[in-house]
């Protein structure tokens, strides 16, 4: 019997060490620090490339164009090329990327609201430890 044989929905949730590693992947995706950019700025609706890296202050070009590619992979953004001139590309989250956005944008919030209280920690730990 596997665990998404149970009838314990507890039980079901838990991966098992094999699918532990395709989690694992996922969670990085979308774990990264510019993932979680990406996505919160996208929550509002479809937008340029230099419009996020506006938005996203202190990505480099070439972060935010390996990100979305990324992003895109993984089913959570679409990249949509408009044949002007010069081409416009929108980058624009999926359902997926939506059904996602929520738990990004709650942990953001949560990780501004304590960064004062994290930053303050850490200064302790590194004066105990005597770190400068």
């Amino acid at each position: 019997m596997t665990l998404a044989d149970s009838d314990d929905p507890d039980l079901q949730a838990r991966p098992n060490h094999h699918d532990c590693r395709g989690v694992a992947s996922i969670l990085a995706r979308v774990g990264d620090k510019w993932s979680v950019f990406v996505i919160m700025m996208l929550q509002d609706g479809p937008k340029r490339f230099n419009e996020l890296k506006r938005l996203v202050g202190g990505i480099s070009q070439r972060m935010l164009t390996l990100t979305l590619r990324g992003l895109e992979r993984d089913g959570l953004v679409t990249r949509t090329v408009f044949p002007t001139i010069p081409p416009r590309v929108d980058y624009e989250l999926t359902d997926l990327g939506r059904g996602l956005s929520q738990p990004v944008q709650a942990l953001g919030q949560w990780a501004i609201r304590h960064q004062e209280q994290i930053e303050q920690a850490r200064s302790r730990f590194d004066a105990r430890r005597g770190v400068d």
